[in-house]
């Protein structure tokens, strides 16, 4: 039998480091830059388009060569290894696909030889942005709040609720963590990340939930200790199996999936592996603390 709580410590102090580390790094960004992170055009508002050229070209130059056509402000950004260049300017268009082949056909004359590619494009009005932004951080909110509450009278205890929400937070914050990290954009399509994985974590943790309660029942006189041990030990194979077969094919997506779908399996993958280590020691370890007998379910 693994004994998962000998290093329940450690696992406390490297999510506390973490934490601390985020929050330090939270607010160099705000004050070095005036934002912590880059938000894509869903909720920022303008038009984002990502081109493909047959040869590397520097973000720079492109911004410049924009800059003189009518597009300034324009930011780039580089996809080492398939010459991918995700251009936003500040232009709402309309016609999202006509403003990409104006910026396509003034590329391809300042850049000689060069042969681009219109892979996406996508137009969204700044009040919509906005909108969407709030809304996006609404709906993780609830989402937390419904599962509180869900948990609290599944199995009638405040200690599982709190246990589950921690975890959740935990995994949120994880995924939000990295992204800070390496400076990569927050879209709608991470923002559904966030929310697919706390379902995801949540599903772990009640089946770990359900059999610290079982043996509850049934190890009676034992420590709480020895009950949750036991319970990560039977519900360990199917947390293990069910985690690298999802992680497997996200991978793939991750590897196999283009850029566009890049940030995305990159959301998915953090949290299903935050998903499971939370599972295991943090709402397992939040249980240990608040548990008392009267919270136990008949």
């Amino acid at each position: 039998m693994i004994n998962f709580l000998k290093y329940r410590i450690i696992a406390w102090l490297f999510s506390l480091s973490m934490l601390v580390g985020f929050i330090g790094y939270y607010v160099y960004k705000n004050q070095s830059r005036g934002y912590v992170f880059s938000y894509s055009v869903d909720f920022t508002g303008g038009t984002q388009i990502l081109f493909k050229f047959n040869k590397p070209i520097i973000g720079t130059d492109i911004e410049n060569i924009l800059d003189e056509n009518g597009w300034p402000g324009a930011i780039t950004r580089e996809f080492s290894g398939n010459n991918d260049v995700l251009i936003r300017v500040k232009e709402v268009a309309t016609d999202a696909i006509g403003l990409a082949e104006r910026m396509r056909s003034v590329m391809e004359k300042a850049f000689p030889g060069a042969e681009v590619t219109v892979l996406q494009s996508e137009s969204v009005g700044p009040g919509i942005g906005a909108d969407l932004r709030w809304k996006s951080m609404r709906a993780v909110l609830i989402a937390l709040a419904a599962m509180l509450l869900y948990i609290a009278l599944r199995f009638w205890s405040l200690g599982f609720a709190l246990g589950a929400v921690v975890a959740l937070f935990h995994d949120a914050f994880a995924m939000l963590a990295i992204f800070l990290l390496f400076d990569l954009e927050i879209s709608i399509n991470v923002i559904g990340a966030i929310l697919a994985v706390l379902g995801y974590s949540i599903n772990d943790t009640i089946v770990i939930y359900s059999s610290i309660r079982s043996n509850i029942k049934k190890m009676r006189g034992a420590s709480i200790t020895q009950i949750v041990n036991v319970s990560l030990n039977e519900t360990f194979r199917r947390t293990l199996l069910t985690s690298i077969s999802t992680a497997l094919t996200v991978g793939a997506m991750f590897v196999l999936g283009g850029q566009v779908l890049r940030d995305f399996s990159l959301a998915l993958l953090v949290g299903i592996i935050f998903g499971t280590y939370s599972s295991i020691y943090i709402a397992s370890s939040v249980i240990m603390m608040l548990h008392k007998e009267s919270d136990t379910p008949s």
